[in-house]
């Protein structure tokens, strides 16, 4: 029955005289997305995207573009040559296509008059089409409910065609990849920055992450990891480059020269420090921390308040005012829980101290900085990273 999935995009449709750049985007997208199925003739009309498909394949690629950034919602739909009798039969034929398949008992018609010079007003076409779907149905059990029906039945009548659809598959919604800029991720292989990286992403800006490790302190299955969380986050990112550095030589410097209490909150700024001079190499703007109030030690106020002090980019911080079933919630969702809570020592935990300091003071901070070679640490640092492209 299925021969088109209509694309809904939200905020798109309120951007002016640009909408025409975030809908090419979109497109484009959308294509990119589906690339790994086939190819699909993706475009556009006025107010909606259009993909062409069977029912063969209508649900697989409609459950690929709802993985779109900026699409709100997928509707499978059917399209025939514009013709009023024609509308009537296909919603009559969808509506016994749902009582067949998913015992629907109550029904209500929405009509869409997209032809304005057509004779019947929007009201009056769905009156209209209401009437000859239950004159024509031959089934008493079911009846027209216009508050909570079981299901809906849509019909357009647009200047090119009609349409007729029932249900929508709700998207993520957002903004088109690539329509906001760039930012670098610090990413670790816990829960909460893969959720941060998708969250700034559905913004529309481009992904590069960066990942911190102690080799050989920490095995090369913790890198594993995060390849991992790259490549499931590239579903939607699409292809993420990577950026590997060891810490270990930073984490050894701290460790013999700065109060252990302290170590946390160093390591962290050094971190900072060393994604934001990879970022700017890489034309990023910003960065993206999987941080929440109070979430660890170095996650209190005073704690963010001395890493944020480290850096001039931008920060951003999604997920800073979540509780952790919130952010567990949509890890869930995008698919990346199940590898964040594989065990793996990080370079976090390898030199964690055992009562870290959890209201550092920024100038105690500093201080304790001038015993180290923070310039020469994080240009070697950076000077041995290695860069690798993550695709699904």
């Amino acid at each position: 029955m299925y021969n088109i999935l209509i694309a809904k995009y939200g905020e798109i449709g309120v951007k002016g005289k640009n909408r025409y750049i975030f809908e090419n985007k979109l497109i484009r997208n959308i294509r990119t997305m589906l690339k790994a199925i086939g190819e699909f003739n993706v475009y556009k009309e006025y107010g909606r995207i259009y993909i062409d498909v069977d029912d063969t394949n209508y649900m697989q690629v409609a459950q690929e573009v709802r993985k779109v950034f900026g699409v709100v919602g997928v509707c499978p739909a059917v399209k025939k040559e514009k013709d009023y009798e024609l509308l009537k039969e296909t919603a009559l034929s969808m509506l016994s296509e749902e009582i067949e398949k998913n015992d629907v008992k109550t029904f209500k018609i929405a009509s869409k008059r997209g032809d304005k010079t057509f004779k019947f007003t929007s009201q009056e076409m769905s009156i209209d089409i209401g009437a000859y779907v239950l004159k024509n149905l031959n089934n008493e059990n079911v009846k027209v409910d216009v508050r909570n029906p079981d299901v809906m039945i849509t019909c357009e009548y647009r200047n090119e065609h009609i349409l007729v659809y029932s249900s929508s598959i709700e998207a993520y919604g957002g903004l088109p990849l690539g329509t906001n800029g760039k930012a670098i991720s610090l990413l670790s292989g816990g829960i909460d920055s893969p959720v941060a990286s998708w969250l700034v992403a559905k913004r529309g800006v481009d992904i590069e992450a960066v990942h911190f490790h102690s080799y050989p302190f920490t095995n090369e299955r913790s890198q594993e990891k995060v390849r991992e969380l790259a490549k499931i986050l590239s579903k939607y990112c699409g292809p993420i480059k990577l950026h590997m550095v060891n810490t270990l030589d930073i984490q050894k410097a701290i460790a013999e020269k700065c109060n252990e209490e302290e170590t946390t909150i160093l390591s962290r700024r050094f971190m900072m420090r060393i994604a934001e001079e990879i970022g700017k190499t890489r034309y990023c703007d910003a960065l993206i921390t999987g941080e929440s109030i109070g979430q660890v030690a170095s996650q209190t106020m005073q704690g963010l308040v001395c890493t944020n002090a480290s850096v001039s980019m931008p920060v951003f911080r999604p997920l800073i005012a979540m509780d952790k079933v919130e952010i567990i919630k949509i890890a869930e969702e995008i698919g990346t829980y199940e590898t964040s809570i594989m065990p793996e020592v990080d370079c976090c935990s390898l030199f964690s101290p055992k009562k870290p300091v959890t209201k550092p003071r920024l100038e105690r901070i500093e201080k304790s900085e001038t015993k180290l070679d923070v310039e020469g640490l994080i240009k070697s640092a950076i000077e041995n990273a290695t860069m690798e492209v993550i695709s699904y």
